[in-house]
């Protein structure tokens, strides 16, 4: 069949179109993504031998790889990030779960618009709530005190427990969208056919209900891990000097003692790390980043 006529300038009209609606997302991700990141790196490889004298290399990198305190916060936080998401991954796809596969109607709009309502305040606002409840003066303090089981204030912030906290709190959406999204398309005639079958509860959640899950868990979970990691309001409010978060050190390397090229380093191996750790992940789930934002 031949082609109409104009048929290629209408292909380049087309690709123009193509290129003109992408054009705004590709410049937002040019200029926020990909060169502050080129700059974050060009800025970390900057030694400074003198004053006012730089020259290219990896000391700031093997500065701090040799100091045990760098390393051991890195590993800190990262091990603290997986358990805040194993612990929001715990906590929410119960909930997810009731949401998208026994809610109806008005009951499933109210339980989402309650999940989403501690999101209209800013995160600060929503720590210092906590920190209210959680002070030794606080709320829960006093309610201990009151009920005669403690015998005097109690203080409950500053440790590591505060900080998951807040961490699983502020984070608690983020989970519960993608599962709930991944779980709307679940077939409710797959569960019933695994309960004909003689399959019990635990046999249906492990064989059907988490395998077609899969792609939300971990969506949502790249998500938490990310937001937790490099989250610093919520540890350095609720943990205090004890938190011992790398957010905070990059904080100090960049704002307290503005050594601009070490915190560039701190900045560039917690994207590495992150990175890394979500690759892994993604590689022992047996999913890919294009399934799992395809599927969701």
């Amino acid at each position: 069949m031949p082609l109409l006529p104009g048929y290629p300038m209408i292909r380049r009209g087309g690709k123009l179109a193509l290129w003109l609606l992408l054009a705004p997302f590709l410049i937002w991700v040019l200029s926020l993504v990909v060169i502050p990141h080129v700059d974050l790196l060009l800025l970390s490889l900057r030694e400074k031998v003198a004053p006012r004298v730089y020259q290219f290399g990896f000391g700031n990198y093997w500065a701090f790889f040799g100091e045990p305190v760098y390393v051991w916060t890195l590993v800190r936080t990262v091990v603290m990030s997986l358990l805040a998401t194993l612990l929001t991954l715990l906590v929410g796809f119960p909930v997810a779960y009731f949401i998208a596969k026994i809610a109806r109607g008005r009951l499933k709009i109210g339980l989402l618009l309650l999940c989403l309502l501690p999101f209209w305040a800013s995160e600060i606002v929503r720590v210092f709530g906590w920190m209210m409840l959680l002070r030794e003066t606080g709320i829960v303090s006093s309610f201990l005190q009151w009920a005669g089981l403690a015998s005097g204030p109690v203080e409950f912030l500053y440790n590591d427990a505060a900080v998951m906290l807040g961490l699983v709190y502020t984070s608690m959406l983020f989970m519960i969208v993608p599962l709930v999204s991944t779980l709307d398309s679940l077939d409710d005639s797959l569960v019933e056919a695994g309960y004909d079958l003689g399959g019990n509860g635990f046999a249906v959640l492990h064989e059907i209900v988490l395998p077609h899950a899969m792609p939300g868990i971990m969506a949502g979970s790249i998500v938490v891990f990310m937001l937790s990691l490099g989250n610093y309001l919520t540890p350095t409010l609720l943990g205090g000097k004890n938190s011992q978060w790398f957010t905070a050190n990059i904080y100090g390397q960049f704002i307290t003692r503005f050594n601009w090229e070490f915190g560039s380093a701190f900045g560039f191996v917690l994207l590495v790390t992150s990175s890394l750790i979500v690759f892994l992940a993604l590689r022992l789930s047996g999913q890919s980043l294009s399934s799992t934002v395809g599927r969701r």
